[in-house]
């Protein structure tokens, strides 16, 4: 996640790309799979995401990639949350918690990366050409 400030009205997909940490075709394939999230388009049909577009999608982010939910189960939590007006987080708590998120991911590809690497080392020990140092 970028340290983009929010502070305008309209944000571009790349914009809200990079500050959600999430690729331009997800963006574009969350909007037809949740009814809520429809950015408005200008003249030349580029979205433009307000504010509470870019708080739904680190929501839908939170719930798919951190709760585990599947689409359905994310669309029906989102509407669940709805009705109880469950939605009233805040932007800046949901990017926080989005940070902890990418960090713990980012953590873990690194912890992945380093058993791969010792893997590697295993069979050159096995064959003595590692024994020596």
């Amino acid at each position: 996640m970028k340290g983009i400030p929010i502070k305008k009205l309209y944000y571009s997909i790349g914009e809200v790309s990079q500050l959600t940490s999430l690729e331009p075709y997800v963006l574009r394939y969350w909007e037809t799979e949740f009814p809520d999230l429809r950015p408005k388009k200008n003249s030349a049909g580029n979205r433009l995401y307000t504010l509470e577009d870019i708080r739904l999608v680190f929501l839908i982010k939170r719930l798919l990639y951190v709760d585990k939910y599947t689409i359905e189960g994310a669309r029906q939590r989102l509407k669940r949350m709805r009705s109880s007006r469950q939605l009233e987080l805040s932007l800046e708590d949901l990017r926080r918690d989005d940070l902890l998120f990418e960090v713990k991911r980012t953590l873990e590809e690194i912890l992945r990366t380093l058993d791969d690497g010792e893997g590697a080392l295993r069979p050159e020990e096995e064959s003595g050409r590692g024994a020596a140092r």
